[in-house]
């Protein structure tokens, strides 16, 4: 199931306004650089805005995405007719050879179950040619972050495309570690309407993702600290074995 938030067209439409300033595109931009990287498969790309980064730069991109509504926000960006899309997941990917597959925006942490983690990381693996590398970041559950998912932390008014502004926050519904379930909510004020996105993430430790990684035929070449949140979170360097 796709969270409301990148679901409905009219939640999916403000998803930019809200996640502005993306620091992290820029750290995986710099990695498909380092790694000499020419084609790029993005997984759970979203509304596009790293897959479009690239392709403006003239990498060979493949931007993968389960939810309809964020690929047609995605399709309408500069630079998206330089990028492949494809409505699905890695388990119905065609055939790829991609030099490296990303990660970004912790959806890493969508997959609960360790069947579906297996099976994301097995068309990851098939999708990469021999060598090839995969990145992804998720949060270290340590430093329990969803401590911080409050309204009080989380409140904000953002003015949002085709006027007016967006009141948003988010609160927590459910912590069974390592599951969190939060709700996200959104009052509009052209119209006064309320919609709620609900979303349960798995927080995974280190060492479960080392070994499920080693499981799928990667090899972890490095676990870095995030540039934009140190001490936050995991990115994970692992190749193709």
């Amino acid at each position: 199931m796709v969270d409301a938030l990148f679901g409905v067209p009219r939640l999916v439409a403000i998803y930019d306004a809200l996640d502005a300033g993306r620091d992290d595109l820029r750290h995986y931009v710099a990695m498909v650089r380092e790694f000499g990287a020419q084609q790029v498969l993005d997984v759970g790309c979203g509304t596009g805005e790293l897959a479009c980064l690239l392709a403006r730069t003239g990498i060979d991109v493949v931007g993968l995405d389960p939810a309809e509504a964020s690929l047609e926000v995605a399709k309408s960006k500069k630079y998206a007719d330089r990028v492949r899309w494809i409505h699905g997941d890695t388990t119905t990917l065609p055939p790829l050879q991609a030099d490296l597959a990303v990660m970004t925006g912790n959806v890493a942490q969508v997959f609960l179950t360790d069947e579906d983690w297996a099976a994301t990381l097995t068309g990851v693996h098939e999708a990469l040619k021999p060598g090839g590398r995969f990145v992804f970041e998720t949060r270290d559950p340590a430093r329990r972050g969803w401590e911080e998912w409050t309204r009080e932390k989380t409140h904000q008014v953002t003015e949002v495309p085709g006027g007016g502004t967006v009141e948003t926050w988010t609160e927590l519904t459910g912590v069974e570690p390592p599951f969190v379930s939060f709700r996200g909510s959104y009052v509009f004020s052209s119209d006064g309407a309320v919609l709620t996105s609900d979303s349960t993430l798995r927080f995974r430790g280190r060492e479960e993702l080392e070994e499920s990684l080693r499981t799928a035929g990667f090899t972890v070449d490095d676990v870095r600290d995030a540039p934009d949140r140190p001490g936050l979170e995991f990115v994970f360097v692992s190749s193709k074995r």
